[in-house]
């Protein structure tokens, strides 16, 4: 049955016609459409990337400073960045307090106590020290500590695979900044001393080097004349808060008295003769077998990894006499659990001795002590394999070997030692003559004397 436009064509011939060049026009336009599309595909660049994610395999993104770009999320295989806060030492803090906030466990702070054996400084936190920690963002788990023990010293202590923890000390280059003191005496010498600027612990480390020459009671008079070298250590960040006493004056009408500060760490007169007692090589009063040398390269005994060995260790029974190698002042009795009962004793000069894994102190924090002088009995506590006395000996605040070092055992300079000392006696006496013009016309009474 023929439509009804098949009828009108049919009927009409000029209609038809008209029909026929319509869809002549509608061939060629989809044949025009279809060659663009051809032509586009055949002239689009080669290696195009697409604009739609491959789901198989992500974006690769670039680091940029700038980015705002939150990083991909780390596959289980991937180490952990770590997470590093610092912790300013605030007074009352103590390290187990500090730890139990950071959520750090108590067998990852002996851990830690175990590397510092041979340091101890974690044992007795200062104000305004800092701790940095370095720990995993997820376990929390702690990967490294490090203390700031001034602007010159870091000491960082570092997990080892088996969990136990290494330590390593970071010493900053520093030199040294002489200035002089100097002030007739208006009262005590410890308040003429101070109106200067001299710290409490810089006048009584002058007043222990004179000690067995002058009684600051008693000797010092009004409009006497006393004058101080004192240089601090510096480091480009400023001063570390470490000094000490170059050489030291005391002139009046029945006082003169001075003293020196020799290589060997010990204060002599201008005639090079020790102005304290010297020193002991051992602290005991028999010669007990050496168990452990002083080696910065031992294996340790325990641990069996390589460790410094910053002292020596006695063989000898519980309950030996311990006897101080020197006179000095108690500056530390603490408990460590892996060193023990122990005693620090600052002397005179730029000397410290320790004595570790006792059984018994018998001094207290801020006694006088004098060389050769019983401060205890020897035992086995702390972390030991055996009953022993580990003995150190500090100059200038490193360890070394008590057995050999260069340490004052006589009463005088050796004479091979003395041109050289000279020298530095009429150096440090011209430092001292000139501040002492200056101070006539100046106030206060303190001059940097430049170095």
């Amino acid at each position: 049955m023929a439509s009804r436009r098949e009828k009108r064509a049919a009927s009409n011939p000029e209609s038809a016609n008209i029909l026929f060049r319509r869809a002549n026009q509608c061939r060629l336009a989809l044949l025009v459409l279809a060659c663009a599309v051809c032509l586009a595909a055949w002239l689009w660049p080669r290696g195009q990337v697409s604009t739609v994610p491959d789901v198989a395999s992500p974006p690769v993104v670039t680091p940029s400073s700038s980015s705002s770009i939150a990083p991909l999320p780390r596959s289980p295989e991937q180490p952990e960045v770590a997470v590093d806060e610092a912790w300013v030492i605030q007074a009352g803090d103590t390290l187990s307090g500090i730890f139990s906030q950071r959520n750090i466990d108590v067998a990852t702070m002996n851990a830690v106590l175990a590397a510092d054996q041979e340091l101890l400084a974690l044992d007795v936190l200062k104000p305004g020290n800092t701790l940095y920690f370095e720990q995993a963002p997820t376990s929390g788990e702690l990967l490294s500590l490090s203390l700031n023990v001034h602007p010159g010293k870091t000491i960082h202590y570092r997990r080892l695979p088996d969990g136990s923890f290494e330590f390593a000390e970071e010493i900053k280059p520093s030199r040294w900044q002489q200035d002089v003191f100097s002030a007739q005496i208006r009262g005590s010498f410890y308040a003429s001393a101070s109106q200067t600027g001299l710290t409490d612990g810089e006048i009584l480390q002058a007043q222990r080097i004179l000690e067995e020459r002058v009684n600051f009671q008693r000797d010092i008079h009004k409009n006497d004349l006393f004058e101080i070298v004192l240089s601090r250590e510096m480091v480009d960040a400023g001063a570390t808060g470490q000094t000490r006493i170059e050489a030291i004056r005391l002139q009046g009408a029945k006082l003169a008295q001075s003293a020196f500060l020799h290589s060997d760490g010990n204060y002599y007169n201008g005639n090079g003769e020790s102005l304290s007692r010297a020193f002991l090589r051992r602290p005991t009063q028999r010669n007990y077998r050496v168990s452990s040398p002083f080696n910065l390269r031992r294996l340790h005994p325990v641990t069996k990894r390589i460790a410094p060995h910053h002292g020596v260790d006695f063989a000898m029974p519980v309950g030996t006499p311990v006897l101080s190698t020197g006179d000095g002042v108690v500056s530390r009795i603490g408990n460590h659990p892996y060193a023990g009962r122990y005693i620090e004793i600052e002397h005179p000069g730029h000397f410290k001795t320790r004595y570790l894994h006792l059984s018994q102190v018998q001094v207290e924090r801020g006694q006088r002590v004098s060389r050769g002088e019983r401060i205890a009995l020897s035992g086995n506590t702390g972390r030991s394999t055996g009953p022993h006395l580990h003995f150190e000996l500090h100059v200038n605040n490193r360890p070394v070997d008590p057995l050999t070092a260069y340490i004052p055992t006589a009463t005088h300079i050796p004479a091979n030692e003395m041109p050289v000392f000279r020298n530095r006696v009429a150096a440090l006496m011209a430092v001292m003559d000139n501040s002492e013009q200056l101070a006539a016309s100046m106030e206060p009474n303190v001059h940097g004397a430049g170095g």
